[in-house]
């Protein structure tokens, strides 16, 4: 991804020299890009379409030959991102379903503010239901997810931060606890193992020098954040430690939010053949949890929590809200054995603490879980090509216990249930890569999984235990690409994903164990052709199919609790198109560096096989999908330190039930942001920002709950949010 703008608290100046192309386009290559433009995008995309092939031919006509130089201001180099999914021999080869975000995007909205950054791709949808519960849905993910991440793999420093049971706490990370972000949509099995909806890889470690930063930035509804990080030690050892509080008093009754993390990274190079670098994260957090409203009450006042009905309380009366507490700690080798033999070793563990004070009930978790990760590498170069094989392992240990008590007025009353989960989870994994100088590439991979279950219910006499594997899942991956002498580039991949049930939706807040349950597989094919010119425009449209049986999906009980069903089969087919144009300026110019891209999402997520209760629902649409998202952004980078950010982001509307009889409607938001940067002498700078996300006050509803009892759909998002800051380096 292209550098941008200034970034804080981790804002390092760096300047970065591009060469563009002397000659102007051929009328073939213009006639191509205007061509698959048009063919990729929707009808209702017209003027969006007229005015980027406008500006487009504009530039196509005018640019010329020159020298360029940008003031990049950018967090991370690119030559110290080690995330590399499938540890791909040249990144420029990677799958077009590999997106990577840098601190420059990462610091686009507010300051912990991670939705507007992540939603600026195509594929990628980041919901909020409320301040501090997050939702990630990768091609569909969320379908599984009423709350929190399921049915991702996420690993942070190599470490996995999905635990044995299938959940993530992504709500854990803060903006300045990760400098870059690897995305992969759709299966990522042959190296990663279970998941059918992506891999997301977060690293903290970057090649600045050592460094002390703060930030204190204030906003509406009480928004405050106070970010801090320390970067000491030489190239041989190098460490940062950072810390974040974030807090709001919310934007809705029952919305406050407190936040506040600690990370210690450590990278330590013991020999020349061997690098270690150690991890410890921990966070501790409080956010309130306001409930689903009706249309009625939402359109009578969105801003309310979810009054008393039907027997139940109120979410103020019984102070819905959720205590976290994460830790993890690990350490990972990177070993060169020799000339072409190199190992890559990863140790963690990690412990959760979970108290959930809801409507229903209260409910008390606790998941500790461990485990281990080992790739062999081997490399060599041939005549005319080159071959990587990779070999390896993963596994993972849960020893969960969950006990659900009764809530009064929210406090623990009488236990409900108690009951002890035990998850082993590992899969093996090989790969071949092989690279031709003729531009041809291809790899294969496959991995071979083995999931096991042991529910044990002790609150009841005798001891009720339910066991499930599930085992000797074979899951493979295949791709194969030509990059063309003018830089296009055309892949083919499929891959089949398998994706057993995690611990919420074994023991879902009905309290019912559902080891019954079978693990959802299918087979996605994706084809990818990405355009660039003059090193400046690229735009790269993926189109892909994803069949997929026994679809896991999200039900709601009378009374409000979740459960899963499989829902016979899916099919998830869509197009992802995005549109990048990076221009460096003159070094005497008053504009520096200007980087602006589109990004379109179509999906067309429908049932292919699914009766429940006697309905028919195929060829319905899935819920919690939008068939059109729209992304913009623009960075403008400006002489003397200023800078300029803008975001746009269009939701067509979205189905909320499996009937498609209640919709969420389409929406638009728009945010910007200004700022500065100085210098206080040689070794110090300082930094100065403001701006607004949703600046039209948009009304919409960002985190609904799908299926959702009473009809109790909607949790309306954020007006208007002023913010401001100030930092120092």
């Amino acid at each position: 991804m292209p550098a941008g703008v200034l970034k804080m608290p981790m804002p390092i100046t760096r300047l970065t020299t591009m060469m563009v192309r002397s000659n102007k386009p051929s009328l073939f290559e213009l006639f191509m890009y205007l061509y698959f433009y048009n063919l990729l995008t929707t009808r209702f995309l017209m003027p969006l379409k007229i005015g980027v092939c406008l500006i487009a031919c504009f530039f196509f006509q005018t640019l010329k030959a020159q020298s360029i130089v940008s003031d990049t201001l950018t967090g991370t180099d690119s030559a110290s991102i080690t995330a590399n999914p499938f540890g791909l021999q040249q990144r420029s080869l990677s799958t077009a379903s590999i997106k990577r975000y840098q601190t420059n995007v990462l610091q686009l909205a507010a300051p912990g503010n991670l939705v507007t950054a992540f939603n600026t791709l195509p594929g990628i949808r980041m919901e909020e239901r409320s301040p501090g519960s997050y939702r990630l849905n990768i091609r569909g993910s969320s379908l599984r997810s009423p709350f929190g991440v399921r049915n991702i793999k996420m690993y942070y420093n190599n470490l996995p931060l999905t635990d044995a049971g299938g959940n993530t706490y992504f709500n854990q990370m803060t903006s300045n606890s990760f400098g870059t972000a690897t995305i992969v949509r759709g299966p990522a099995s042959s190296m990663y193992g279970a998941g059918t909806g992506g891999l997301v890889l977060l690293e903290s470690i970057s090649n600045e020098q050592p460094l002390v930063q703060a930030e204190y930035s204030t906003g509406s509804y009480g928004l405050l954040n106070l970010m801090a990080a320390v970067n000491f030690g030489q190239k041989a050892n190098r460490n940062r430690i950072s810390y974040a509080h974030n807090e709001s008093r919310g934007y809705r009754d029952q919305t406050a939010m407190r936040r506040d993390q600690l990370a210690w990274t450590s990278q330590l190079k013991a020999s020349d053949k061997q690098t270690l670098t150690a991890t410890l994260l921990y966070s501790n957090m409080y956010y309130q949890t306001p409930g689903g409203l009706t249309l009625a009450e939402y359109n009578s006042n969105a801003t309310a929590a979810r009054p008393a009905a039907g027997g139940f309380p109120s979410a103020q009366q019984v102070n819905a809200a959720i205590y976290q507490q994460n830790l993890l700690a690990g350490i990972s080798s990177q070993l060169k054995l020799n000339g072409q033999w190199s190992n890559t070793t990863a140790l963690y563990g990690s412990f959760a603490t979970i108290k959930n004070s809801a409507i229903r009930n209260y409910e008390n978790r606790s998941e500790p879980h461990m485990g281990a990760r080992t790739v062999f590498a081997y490399e060599k170069k041939l005549d005319n090509s080159s071959i990587k094989w990779q070999s390896g392992a993963e596994f993972q240990a849960g020893f969960f216990n969950t006990q659900v008590s009764r809530n009064k007025l929210g406090q623990r009353d009488s236990l409900l249930t108690n009951d002890d989960q035990t998850f082993y989870t590992g899969f093996a994994f090989t790969q071949v890569e092989w690279v031709w100088k003729n531009g041809f590439y291809a790899n294969a991979g496959a991995s071979l999984n083995i999931n096991k279950v042991k529910i044990a219910r002790l609150s009841s006499l005798p001891i009720v235990t339910q066991e499930r594997t599930y085992n000797n899942e074979v899951a493979p991956r295949l791709s194969a690409g030509y990059k063309w002498k003018n830089n296009w580039e055309t892949q083919v991949t499929v891959s089949k994903g398998f994706s057993p049930p995690t611990v919420s939706e074994l023991l879902p807040s009905t309290g019912r164990i559902s080891t019954d349950l079978e693990a959802e597989a299918g087979y996605n094919v994706e084809l990818s052709q990405t355009i660039r010119l003059f090193n400046t425009l690229s735009l790269t449209s993926t189109g892909f199919i994803f069949n997929l049986n026994n679809t896991l999906v999200q039900q709601r009980d009378l009374s409000g609790g979740d459960f899963y069903i499989n829902a016979g089969s899916t099919r998830q087919a869509g197009v992802e198109t995005v549109l990048d144009y990076v221009h460096g300026f003159m070094p005497k110019s008053m504009v520096q560096y200007l980087n602006v891209s589109v990004a379109h999402t179509y999906n067309a997520f429908t049932y292919n096989d699914y009766n429940k209760l006697g309905v028919n629902y195929n060829g319905k649409q899935l819920p919690g999908v939008p068939k059109n998202t729209i992304a913009m952004r623009a960075l403008l980078q400006l002489k003397h330190g200023f800078y300029f950010n803008a975001n746009y982001y269009h939701n067509s509307s979205i189905m909320l039930n499996d009937a498609n009889t209640f919709r969420a409607t389409a929406f638009q938001v728009l945010g910007a942001k200004a700022g500065y940067k100085g210098k206080l002498g040689k070794k110090q700078r300082w930094h100065v920002f403001a701006g607004a996300d949703n600046l039209l006050d948009t009304k919409y509803s960002l985190g609904n709950d799908i299926n959702a009892a009473a009809n109790r759909f909607f949790n309306v998002a954020p007006g208007r949010l002023w913010y401001a800051g100030i930092g120092i380096e």
